[in-house]
């Protein structure tokens, strides 16, 4: 932990989960996403190759975070949902993120915590629009 700074196995380890960072992040796609996902999409989501998404998704199946279901669009492929257990292993890292960001504002006086709310809705606004715009601008540079 380089300067203090937690990373993303500690904070995993501090919700009590026995999970690597590619299957918080697996976890954490699906459970951002509207629905089960394709393997494909999982791999686009978390930015790696699909040959290693496939194997990403088989382990946290033998784990039984994860299940496949039939896609009712496309029977002949699957989709990629959380398991009860899966969802529950999310929650616990989600809340223990957010205990860290509290206590880290604990001291803070209300108006810099305001300020501060204020300053980080603005900056996801922001972030937002710009991948948004890079998104739309994507088709065009491939063609």
């Amino acid at each position: 932990m380089p300067g203090g700074q937690p990373d993303l196995a500690d904070d995993v380890e501090a919700a009590g989960l026995s999970l690597d960072r590619p299957s918080v992040s697996v976890l954490l796609t699906l459970n951002m996403a509207d629905g089960p996902l394709r393997v494909g999409e999982i791999a686009q989501r978390v930015q790696t190759a699909g040959p290693h998404a496939t194997r990403l998704v088989k382990e946290r199946e033998r784990r039984r975070l994860v299940h496949r279901v039939t896609d009712p669009h496309d029977r002949r492929a699957s989709l990629i949902e959380l398991t009860h257990p899966g969802a529950s292993a999310v929650t616990t890292y989600v809340r223990t993120l957010f205990g860290w960001f509290a206590e880290a504002v604990t001291d803070w006086d209300e108006r810099d915590r305001r300020r501060f709310g204020r300053l980080l809705a603005r900056f996801v606004d922001d972030l937002t629009a710009r991948l948004a715009a890079a998104d739309a601008e994507e088709p065009r540079r491939e063609g």
